[in-house]
């Protein structure tokens, strides 16, 4: 577990507290509690009660959302250093998606009602939040713009592109399952498995037990129905 000064030092490390004095993210950091979550428990609920901001220290958070026919879709996933559920904390309604621990995580949390006193007082944590929210729109409208306007081979193959980092490395199976890579592009299994053997056949990646293996990045890319050049930035 965290002592109180390596707690703040990591706080601070925050892209949106960086703009905060020291003795604020004290006030901040004591304000709330770090928890640990063990792998696949759930933090929070869709449609429960506002469970307050968090921040994600160490392990890996899925936000997910659960169709009418329950088919989960992976919204979002979280890395450290990175805060979330930042739109329940901001209108204080209900929690907008589910928070799944994909590994064991340690999160620091803060209620909704502690955390209001705090924006009052320090401004920057609203317009940071305001932030946060901007970009993860903007990712959310990209997201909806592959669904509509991308078949499933080519959501599957945008993703292997993400994972491997434009074929620099290989993408671990065990953890990107094909149930978790269905759940990442709003899909089932089944149409993964279809659409990773397409591209298995035509040579542009290779699969083992443990990897998935991007041989032909550029064709790929092809499959993707996107610009190569997009993910040499």
């Amino acid at each position: 577990m965290f002592e109180f000064p390596d707690l703040a030092s990591r706080l601070a490390k925050v892209r949106h507290f960086r703009a905060l004095p020291l003795p604020a993210i004290q006030e901040i950091v004591t304000s709330g509690q770090v928890q640990t979550y063990p792998v696949g428990s759930i933090i929070y609920r869709e449609g429960w009660e506002c469970a307050g901001l968090f921040v994600l220290f160490r392990g890996r958070v899925h936000l997910c959302k659960t169709s009418f026919h329950g088919q989960e879709s992976i919204i979002s996933v979280i890395d450290p250093v990175i805060m979330f559920n930042e739109v329940a904390a901001l209108d204080g309604d209900v929690n907008p998606v589910t928070a799944i621990a994909f590994e064991k995580s340690i999160t620091w949390h803060i209620s909704r009602e502690r955390f209001q006193p705090l924006m009052e007082k320090y401004p920057i944590l609203g317009i940071s939040l305001l932030n946060v929210l901007a970009s993860r729109s903007r990712r959310l409208i990209s997201k909806y713009e592959d669904l509509i306007a991308r078949p499933v081979k080519a959501r599957t193959a945008k993703l292997l592109l993400d994972l491997s980092s434009y074929g620099t490395q290989p993408v671990d199976r065990i953890t990107h399952s094909n149930q978790i890579l269905a759940a990442r592009i709003s899909t089932v299994p089944e149409a993964i498995s279809r659409s990773i053997k397409i591209l298995r056949d035509t040579g542009a990646i290779e699969t083992t037990r443990s990897q998935i293996i991007v041989n032909c990045p550029d064709t790929l890319a092809e499959f993707a129905q996107v610009d190569d050049e997009l993910f040499k930035l």
